[in-house]
C-alpha cells in the first residue's frame, strides 16, 4: 500500500497499489491459457456418409466372401450351404488359403443367439482372415406388433 501526502490538509490517505493485483491477474490468465487447451482430449472417428451415393442393385464383386450365419448350425458362403462349424472351417480354409484378400462379411439372421455369430467369426479368423466386416445393406428387423 502506498500511502500519500496531500496538498495541504496534513491527513494522510491510504490507496491500494494496483500493479501487483494486475501482475497476479494477468500470470493467472496466462497459467489457464496454457492448461485448457493441454487438457482437451480428442479421439479420431471414421463416421459413415451420411448421405452415401446411390448404389446399383444386385452388383456383386465376386472376391467378396459373404459369410451368413443361419439358426441350427447351418452357414451359407456366398449362397453356398455349408452344414455345421466343422464343415465351416474346413471350407473357409480352402477359400483363403491362396487368396492374397483375406476380408469378409458377415451376416446373422435374427433368430440365431450374438455367441453363434462369434464363433463363426473366429472360425475365420482361424482360417487367415484379416478383416470382418458387416454389408451394408443388411435387412431391418422383423417388427414385432404396431
Amino acid at each position: 500500500m502506498s500511502m500519500s501526502a496531500g496538498g495541504g490538509g496534513g491527513t494522510l490517505q491510504s490507496e491500494p497499489n494496483m500493479t501487483p493485483m494486475i501482475d497476479v491477474l494477468l500470470v493467472l490468465l496466462i497459467i489457464f491459457m496454457m492448461i485448457v487447451p493441454a487438457s482437451r482430449k480428442t479421439i479420431d472417428l471414421q463416421l459413415p456418409d451420411p448421405n452415401p451415393a446411390p448404389q446399383q442393385a444386385e452388383i456383386q464383386n465376386m472376391d467378396q466372401i459373404v459369410l451368413e450365419v443361419l439358426p441350427n448350425d447351418y452357414f451359407e458362403i456366398n449362397n453356398e450351404p455349408v452344414q455345421g462349424s466343422q464343415a465351416l472351417a474346413a471350407r473357409l480354409h480352402q477359400i483363403y488359403d491362396g487368396r492374397p484378400d483375406k476380408v469378409i462379411f458377415v451376416k446373422g439372421a435374427y433368430e440365431i443367439r450374438y455367441q453363434d455369430v462369434i464363433s463363426a467369426m473366429d472360425a475365420a479368423r482361424g482360417a487367415g482372415v484379416k478383416i470382418i466386416g458387416i454389408p451394408p445393406k443388411a435387412a431391418e428387423p422383423p417388427r414385432v406388433g404396431k
